[in-house]
């Protein structure tokens, strides 16, 4: 008579598994009612150093749906990294509104904050060297943030190593950081930001410190988190070759979002200034630069759109009328 099977003795659960099991989470946390996973509103963010105030964030807003992979992009400066460490629950904006997975960042508790970033978002920093713990294996490093969040210890190293195997690096379960590439080591610590089933992966410049070949590796596999394992992805990179794979890239300019660029299933892309809910749009700076936009523009209402001419221009034609008396369309721009 054969024995039954013991749980230690059933196989680690593959892909199609975790798969499931990460599909179902959202059912049982708060934010699974249809609405963004992430949702700023009038985000602010001020910091004070030395009696100075720096601005980092001046009304920020920015949705994201479950289940997108969105890219961050902007100048140095220019409040992306703000944002993700206000997301990730490592600071607390100022003002303004921030919910992520039906969690309050403003309002919640130390407490709670603490379940937030054990259970709700994961984190890979630029800094290979910040995302694992040099003294354990690959395999450890992704089973200790399950831990923390009270995992039953028997079923870490299977979800370990299954982590491991669909990000493409289960040969390295069994070596510490010190003996993997700067690749290896990045898809690892994406493995350990997907540990605990998160409903939102945050990656800061994840490949930032990476040659091209091992920056595309990293990519496929915060694609694959996304994906295949159902986690809402957001990126801020500088790495066109990330902004240009993803359906969504948000452009942040001075503590605001000004721009998106949205791309079909053939990833032809479409850019759009991003209005907000009071009707602020910031027009692109080659846009400014050409037309010589200085403090303040004069705006017309056309039959299909907005006109937007330098101060002391030519005034728009009458609706339907063509081009402006005296004057070529191209002395402003059209937003």
């Amino acid at each position: 008579m054969t024995a039954p099977r013991t749980p230690a003795q059933d196989p680690p659960p593959g892909l199609a598994e975790l798969e499931a099991a990460a599909r179902a989470a959202p059912a049982a946390e708060g934010g699974g009612d249809g609405g963004p996973v992430v949702d700023c509103d009038n985000l602010v963010r001020i910091f004070h150093t030395e009696g100075v105030e720096v601005q980092a964030l001046q009304g920020l807003d920015l949705a994201v749906a479950e289940g997108e992979m969105t890219a961050l992009v902007g100048a140095s400066g220019s409040g992306k990294s703000t944002l993700l460490g206000i997301l990730s629950g490592l600071d607390v904006p100022t003002a303004g509104r921030a919910r992520v997975a039906g969690h309050d960042l403003l309002a919640m508790g130390r407490r709670e904050r603490l379940a937030y970033r054990r259970r709700t978002v994961g984190f890979v920093w630029q800094q290979t060297a910040r995302n694992l713990l040099p003294y354990l294996t690959a395999q450890e490093n992704v089973a200790l943030p399950m831990a923390y969040a009270r995992v039953p210890r028997r079923e870490r190293p299977a979800r370990a190593a299954a982590l491991l195997d669909a990000l493409g690096v289960a040969d390295c379960a069994h070596r510490r950081p010190g003996e993997l590439s700067g690749g290896e080591q990045q898809r690892v610590a994406v493995a350990v930001a997907a540990a605990n089933r998160p409903r939102v992966l945050l990656a800061d410049e994840p490949t930032g410190e990476l040659d091209t070949a091992s920056g595309e590796q990293v990519f496929a596999a915060l694609r694959r988190a996304n994906e295949e394992l159902a986690t809402t992805v957001l990126v801020v990179t500088h790495d066109p070759l990330v902004s240009s794979q993803v359906r969504r890239t948000v452009q942040i300019r001075d503590g605001r979002t000004a721009a998106e660029t949205l791309r079909d299933e053939e990833l032809t892309a479409a850019e759009y200034a991003v209005l907000d809910r009071v009707g602020r749009l910031q027009l692109p700076r080659e846009y400014v630069e050409r037309y010589g936009l200085r403090r303040r523009v004069r705006l017309t209402a056309e039959r299909d759109h907005v006109g937007v001419w330098r101060a002391g221009g030519e005034p728009a034609a009458p609706e339907g009328q063509g081009e402006p008396p005296g004057g070529r369309r191209d002395e402003g721009e059209d937003a």
